[in-house]
């Protein structure tokens, strides 16, 4: 990205980012559904649950709650981006001198802080609740840059869909899937306690790596070769989407 477009991308950053203060709701709404989920877990289903460890279910489901929430927050940036395309505001910027690109980083960067605040928001609840960890500094600075590579892998995916949607409703709908995915790997029971077809989908899709390497951090266990996984597959996540992003937005401004 060159000096121009780093400019650029960082005053429309700067608009987004205006839009999200003066609506917090928005933040506050993401956390909420996460943070009840996990008030219900811990509190309704964690004592009838054997997760096979001495940890206390708080510790163990976190992890998965972190995912949810940032499956939740990106529904927003399609939402947000599907306007900006419906009232023309794309067409405007490409009379003016800023880079193309700019735009959608813009969206993305925007849709990464939101994320980040939303996800310290449900940690802060769980402090709150009894989630301890004796994580150091490397942990959790580890513990971060895996939910920022997953947010940023997740946000281009709302990209597609903010640009490729029809409706509103379309444009936020997609993220129902990703919010769910976390229920069927090892976030809230471990994977050997389900039937043999969910058992096999839970240990191979991304989100159980993903759950595994985080709670390893937390818990400050070896993460073996977990964590490769994870980064293989947020980061084929990423690329891939990315790429998706970029083809069909240049189809759409020409």
């Amino acid at each position: 990205m060159t000096t121009l477009a780093l400019a650029d991308t960082g005053v429309l950053t700067g608009r987004s980012l205006r839009h999200i203060l003066r609506s917090p709701d928005t933040i506050i709404t993401t956390a909420v559904t996460p943070i009840a989920l996990m008030l219900l877990f811990v509190y309704v289903f964690g004592g009838a649950i054997n997760t096979g460890t001495d940890r206390s279910y708080l510790d163990f489901m976190l992890p998965g709650i972190l995912l949810i929430t940032v499956a939740s927050g990106i529904a927003y940036t399609a939402y947000r981006l599907f306007l900006d395309m419906q009232g023309g505001l794309f067409e405007r910027f490409q009379s003016m001198p800023i880079s193309r690109s700019s735009v959608l980083w813009a969206h993305v960067l925007t849709s990464l802080v939101a994320n980040l605040i939303a996800v310290a928001l449900v940690i802060g609840v769980a402090l709150l609740m009894g989630f301890r960890t004796g994580a150091g500094p490397l942990a959790w600075l580890a513990v971060i840059s895996i939910l920022a590579l997953f947010t940023l892998a997740l946000t281009w995916i709302a990209v597609i869909a903010g640009l490729s949607a029809k409706t509103v409703d379309g444009a936020s709908a997609f993220s129902y899937p990703l919010i769910f995915l976390p229920f069927i790997s090892s976030a809230f029971a471990p994977t050997d306690s389900m039937p043999g077809p969910v058992a096999w989908f839970a240990e191979h899709q991304p989100v159980t790596s993903i759950v595994n390497t985080i709670r390893a951090l937390f818990s400050q266990q070896p993460v073996g070769g977990e964590i490769w996984i994870a980064l293989a597959w947020m980061v084929g996540i990423l690329i891939a989407a990315y790429i998706g992003a970029i083809l069909i937005y240049r189809t759409k401004i020409r």
